[in-house]
């Protein structure tokens, strides 16, 4: 039997069956699609949500977005380069990541996937802590409990599990606290995932599942991957399903500042499809091209959330200097970040057994003396 990397994609055709256009028409499952603002920055009315964030909080959140796709690109480009292990892109999903997290309070917890650099970024924490894990030299940098933020999961939906039990104690403890669990749509066919929507249902947890439907699980379209989307689905599971433009930074941060509120009133659950595309490649080791047509990506470009976020924000008033100075800012924040990357050392092999467990057991300790023995063995040769 031959071995397989489990990032190689499966290759589909981009003739089988494409993506839908979850803009154009009516929708085959009946499910709206919430839009605040038109990919041409024109207002949209709505009869449940509208727009919450002042000039001010937009200016903010762009600035953030921009910084985050300066240094998604430059996670390319230095693993390109050699210098990191792997890059998950989220160039066009940054308005999904920061519509919802701008929505929360900082004392909620974030439990993110393996593509949220731009929310590691919103909650101050220093993105060079992303760049450790992907060049391979650590799990994790930050301390979770102190920022909210929790690590990065590569084990696909694996993260949603851990939510749904934090949620179950905040629950247990009489807290307020909301949790936002990060998944993409490929994650809403895996098994544990399903568990997790059941017992968040179940226990009523204040978790907010955000799904950021990308259109692709790697190689694979969203009509070859379920017949029933994410937010059609969590009616099966008892709890209200929201389908956004996940490219609309206003609608997303309302409609998960809804759900938050019915978080902490006790009423559950909701389960959030931010529409949105992976404009670049699902990780480094993927080629896109192989499975989809530029004519369709094309398409997606035209409704880049930064884009749209500028024309509002110019709209608005905001100046050319203002931008002039952001682009100015983002390239010293790349040169810095790139020069640290460069020089990160390698952490030793049996670092790994100081952050198993917080109270090391005998025979962790034991394994760890064998694995330094084994080292230093290879190291005399």
């Amino acid at each position: 039997m031959t071995a397989t990397n489990a990032w190689t994609p499966r290759i589909v055709g981009p003739a089988s069956e494409p993506p839908d256009d979850p803009f154009a028409g009516e929708p085959a499952d009946g499910i709206e699609t919430v839009q605040l603002l038109d990919p041409d920055a024109r207002p949209r009315r709505h009869h449940t949500y509208s727009p919450q964030l002042t000039v001010d909080e937009v200016r903010e959140a762009y600035r953030t977005m921009f910084l985050s796709r300066r240094l998604d690109t430059e996670g390319t480009n230095l693993q390109r380069q050699g210098q990191l292990a792997l890059w998950a892109p989220a160039k066009g999903q940054e308005a999904a990541q920061i519509g919802a997290i701008s929505a929360l309070r900082a004392t909620d917890m974030v439990y993110p996937s393996y593509r949220e650099l731009s929310m590691v970024m919103h909650r101050g924490l220093d993105p060079i802590g992303v760049f450790q894990i992907m060049r391979g030299i650590t799990h994790a940098t930050w301390d979770v409990e102190a920022h909210r933020m929790g690590v990065f999961a590569f084990v696909v939906g694996a993260q949603t599990l851990q939510a749904v039990g934090y949620g179950m104690g905040i629950t247990l403890d009489g807290s307020d606290e909301v949790v936002l669990a990060c998944l993409g749509d490929g994650a809403t066919s895996e098994g544990h995932v399903n568990e997790a929507l059941n017992f968040a249902a179940v226990y009523r947890a204040p978790v907010i599942f955000l799904v950021q439907n990308n259109q692709y699980a790697i190689s694979v379209p969203t009509a070859q991957q379920f017949r029933g989307a994410p937010a059609a689905r969590a009616a099966g599971f008892g709890m209200p399903g929201v389908r956004v433009d996940g490219n609309d930074l206003f609608a997303v941060h309302a409609v998960v500042a809804e759900a938050a509120a019915r978080a902490r009133a006790g009423e559950g659950p909701t389960l959030v499809e931010a529409m949105t595309y992976r404009i670049g490649a699902h990780t480094t080791a993927d080629d896109p091209t192989r499975y989809r047509t530029r004519a369709e990506e094309d398409l997606w470009v035209g409704r880049d959330p930064l884009v749209r976020t500028e024309r509002w924000l110019r709209e608005q008033g905001t100046t050319d200097d203002w931008f002039t100075g952001l682009a100015a800012e983002a390239d010293e924040v790349a040169t810095d970040l790139r020069a640290r990357v460069l020089a990160l050392e390698p952490q030793g092999i049996t670092d790994l057994y100081d952050f198993v467990l917080a109270e090391p057991s005998a025979a962790l300790a034991e394994e760890r003396e064998q694995v330094a023995a084994y080292i230093a063995g290879l190291e005399g040769r």
